[in-house]
């Protein structure tokens, strides 16, 4: 049995880690709550101009942006959206594990493979597993800043257009609520009613001002950053929530802990005092 001292010197220990991870829990408890009003925000704008950008891919229409041709898929672009920081849980585990999972079904199926990674722990992941890493971002911060984000992704949209790929996909955590979050990949390229609920033989008619090339190419152009501008905040506060409930956890288990360690003290020192009376009364029955 370990002497009073060193338990004495792991329960501080086990305090002080407890003390750092009730702190996290009240941080991170905060930042959610700004994280989620932020993701909430901007989820009708995200889900409205879908809707629409995918009313146009059965629109009437001369002119067809390239970003709603459908193609015979040899090459995929994938964006992976992770945090950059750890201590959340299982939210980037999961999202990547779901992604090695499509990976490993396209290389079966032949198809090329382009990632763009937002986040450090998915850049840490794809640069170990050898993908073809064509660009990324990190330090984000607690707000996501759209001017930071479409840099990186322009890159695979860039090749879309150039036809050097023929889909885009997004992987990213959605945020359900405060104890559950789903990792969740998109098709984001080309785009196709069928994400959003489109019936694919309803005729759509638009009227267009000034013409129509205008209108669709800004539009589309809305359509991906309103959509990597809403996957970043979904997985931001999918991040803060699995961290607070991590240090939630992490904090009671600390608190059993040191409950247990006090009690093996408390039987150590009885031994002690038990082992110093025996003594005690053993030298004064020989004396």
């Amino acid at each position: 049995m370990p002497s009073g001292k060193e338990i004495r010197n792991k329960i501080r220990s086990v305090e002080n880690t407890r003390k750092i991870t009730k702190a996290m829990e009240m941080v991170a408890a905060s930042k959610m709550r700004k994280a989620q009003e932020r993701m909430r925000a901007a989820r009708p704008y995200g889900e409205k101009i879908r809707r629409m950008a995918a009313n146009l891919s059965h629109a009437l229409t001369d002119y067809r942006h390239p970003f709603l041709s459908e193609r015979e898929i040899r090459n995929v672009g994938l964006i992976v959206i992770t945090s950059d920081k750890g201590l959340c849980g299982g939210l980037n585990s999961n999202v990547l594990r779901q992604a090695l999972t499509r990976m490993k079904d396209w290389d079966v199926s032949g198809v090329k493979l382009s990632v763009t990674c937002i986040g450090n722990k998915g850049f840490g992941f794809m640069q170990r597993a050898g993908v073809n890493l064509v660009s990324h971002v990190e330090g984000l911060g607690d707000t996501p800043r759209l001017e930071k984000l479409i840099g990186p992704v322009k890159v695979l949209l860039d090749a879309f257009v150039a036809r050097e790929l023929d889909a885009v996909y997004i992987a990213n955590t959605r945020f359900i609520n405060t104890m559950k979050q789903e990792p969740t990949i998109e098709q984001l390229l080309p785009l196709s009613g069928k994400e959003v609920g489109v019936a694919g033989h309803s005729q759509w008619d638009y009227l267009y001002e000034p013409d129509a090339k205008l209108v669709i190419d800004s539009l589309l152009v809305r359509y991906v950053e309103a959509l990597i501008y809403q996957a970043v905040a979904e997985n931001m506060a999918s991040e803060q929530s699995a961290r607070m409930v991590a240090m939630k956890s992490a904090s009671d288990n600390a608190k059993n802990v040191i409950g247990e360690l006090k009690l093996v003290y408390n039987k150590a020192r009885q031994a002690a005092i038990t082992k110093e009376l025996s003594e005690i009364v053993g030298g004064a029955a020989a004396v």
